[in-house]
């Protein structure tokens, strides 16, 4: 009669109290999580420095790229005035995407059963 007392407890109710009441160990799992928000954002920010930002430079070290013209227009101009928002939106939505992910893998984390 006391083991199924205990077990009625789950390890998620436990951890769900971990994060409540704003425990060491509660506090550490929504460091974890703030962790892999971060990440996920310097990941994604890099990437958008290295893709628009390393285009003035191709375009330093290479002039001949930036003279390039694609139906009358200067690459340049293509690449950094029009394809530049396109990467954005698409940079934007793969951070929604992955940082969802990374809250649903938070919550699956919080409400595991115990094994």
């Amino acid at each position: 009669m006391l083991a199924e007392v205990s077990r009625s407890g789950s390890r998620a109710d436990r951890t769900r109290s971990e994060l409540t009441q704003q425990t060491r160990v509660g506090e550490t799992l929504v460091q974890g999580l703030m962790r892999a928000q971060l990440s996920l954002a310097l990941r994604l920010s890099l990437l958008v420095l290295i893709g628009l930002g390393g285009l003035p430079w191709l375009f330093a070290i290479a002039p001949s790229v930036g003279r390039v013209t694609v139906l009358g227009v200067n690459l340049p101009w293509l690449l950094l005035g029009v394809a530049a928002f396109p990467f954005l939106i698409v940079v934007g939505w793969a951070y929604v995407r992955l940082a969802e992910r990374n809250e649903q893998d938070f919550v699956d984390l919080v409400q595991r059963p115990e094994r």
